[in-house]
């Protein structure tokens, strides 16, 4: 099915609202008083969630595999992930995008405070983005996921072994990889260290 057909008549405005967030995430000003004036936000990637993803994920909750009970019960049809240099550079970008007018931020989720018990760092926040309609202003919620690039490098090499595998992983393999994270945080906050001690900071 394409996202087109689950999603129907909201699927306009989904694409607008990630363009919309995408769009003003790029304009996020300098996080940094570095003088090489680097950018808050490295990267972005966006994505409308796939149908077959949303209807597993609804039939998981007990609820109906269709696109209007993803619209009115989850928050991730629309998914941002924003990519940052150094830890203080994702939560200035969070303040940054939670002072603006125009976006509401409904929950707040601090993996990198406490991470998930697999390893798992990154810090998620549920907003919501104003669609400029002929009538009318329709808020559309969107998940956005802010990371380093250490927390991405993870996040990303362990889904492609924990999900992408044929067979189940085992407990010791999950320990090995929470070890991993571990290890990849702490260089993340010696690199930070770091950069703060040559005043990158």
């Amino acid at each position: 099915m394409i996202p087109q057909a689950f999603y129907g008549a909201a699927y306009p405005r989904l694409c607008a609202a990630e363009r919309q967030l995408v769009e003003l995430i790029g304009r996020c000003p300098i996080a940094r008083d570095s003088g090489e004036g680097e950018a808050a936000v490295l990267y972005c990637k966006s994505r409308i969630k796939a149908p077959e993803s949303m209807m597993r994920k609804l039939e998981k909750n007990g609820l109906p595999p269709t696109g209007r009970a993803a619209l009115e019960h989850m928050h991730d049809a629309v998914g941002v992930r924003a990519v940052c240099a150094f830890t203080d550079d994702v939560y200035r970008v969070a303040s940054w995008l939670s002072g603006r007018p125009e976006i509401r931020v409904k929950t707040v989720k601090d993996y990198i405070a406490t991470p998930k018990p697999n390893g798992y760092r990154s810090l998620h926040l549920i907003l919501e983005v104003p669609i400029f309609l002929s009538e009318r202003t329709q808020p559309v919620r969107i998940e956005l996921q802010l990371r380093t690039i250490a927390m991405d490098f993870w996040a990303s090499l362990e889904h492609q072994l924990r999900y992408k595998s044929d067979v189940k992983v085992p407990p010791q393999i999950s320990d090995d990889l929470k070890a991993c994270a571990d290890v990849i945080a702490a260089t993340d906050e010696e690199m930070q260290r770091i950069a703060k001690e040559l005043h990158v900071l």
